[in-house]
């Protein structure tokens, strides 16, 4: 059982930066891929950005691309999402996830593989 808990959310104009953390709980955090997804009032869920069980490969959304920045510390549990550039079409409730992953480098796009998730950060971007 993995326990999932973002901070690091609020309220910001368009443009600044903000730093989303999620920490895990229990010793098996290496052994899972991790992701960022988000969601929006009206809208599916959607992948955000994902990364390997050791750090070395990522994955991102179009979208987000050049301007977030997934990284994770396996020593702390821990895993990170930078957001420079913020759009307001960021606004969104940013959720953290894990995939348990048998590869080091296997990085987890799709939804159904995250077995566990965190409760949520809401991510407010005004313009």
């Amino acid at each position: 059982q993995v326990q999932l808990v973002e901070a690091g959310g609020g309220l910001v104009q368009a443009g600044d930066s903000l730093r989303l953390s999620c920490a895990a709980s229990g010793r098996t955090f290496s052994t899972y891929a991790m992701g960022w997804f988000r969601q929006a009032p009206g809208k599916e869920r959607e992948f955000v950005a994902g990364v390997g069980r050791t750090g070395a490969s990522t994955s991102y959304a179009d979208s987000v691309k050049g301007r977030f920045t997934i990284s994770r510390d396996n020593a702390k549990s821990t895993v990170y999402l930078q957001m420079n550039s913020l759009k307001p079409d960021d606004t969104a409730v940013y959720y953290c996830a894990a995939a348990r992953a048998e590869s080091a480098t296997t990085t987890v796009r799709a939804f159904t593989p995250y077995n566990y998730w965190g409760q949520g950060t809401q991510v407010t971007v005004s313009s």
